[in-house]
């Protein structure tokens, strides 16, 4: 790669590498794990720079991310290693950290597709037809998917719309 190829990377990284680890971080639950597949899907987009620039390289590291996550959730249902954090039960006099508390927990415990669908619709404000490329499925996947998750986290949040406190909780 030439110089400039590499200061376009750089650049590209210092200005977006810090939402792509909220995506890591979201879609992994562990900051250590996320660490890792940030470091992973920059890795492989580094590899194939020349052909990914040209585009807009967010979308495509968004999905490596994404796609990492999910293989590594399936590869450590596979070997029964996944811890299932149950979410605490709510009290009547919960703050709003509690709120964040529970929403996070139960976001970890919800499938990884589920979970990918929840971050990028929501925490990301993508569309339904972005959300669909990049885990490379239907808008009504998406939709299903995301169905089934928000009622999941509305259980946990007692009834409370979880869709307005996913978009209010990292702001």
């Amino acid at each position: 790669m030439s110089s400039a190829e590499d200061d376009e990377f750089a650049a590209f990284v210092a200005a977006r590498g810090t939402s792509l680890l909220r995506v890591a971080y979201l879609t992994s639950g562990d900051e250590g794990e996320a660490e890792d597949l940030l470091q992973t899907a920059l890795e492989r987009a580094y590899r194939n720079w020349d052909r990914v620039r040209y585009d807009n390289p967010e979308p495509y590291v968004r999905r490596i991310i994404v796609n990492t996550s999910i293989d590594r959730a399936r590869r450590r249902a596979i070997l029964r290693i996944i811890p299932m954090h149950t979410p605490p039960e709510p009290s009547p006099y919960e703050t709003d950290v509690d709120l964040r508390h529970v929403l996070m927990g139960t976001l970890r415990a919800l499938p990884p597709r589920q979970r990918a669908v929840i971050v990028l619709r929501y925490w990301e404000d993508l569309s339904e037809a972005q959300t669909a490329e990049i885990l490379g499925c239907s808008a009504g996947t998406v939709k299903s998917q995301a169905s089934k998750a928000l009622a999941r986290l509305r259980t946990a949040l007692g009834g409370r719309s979880s869709e307005g406190m996913i978009r209010n909780v990292h702001a």
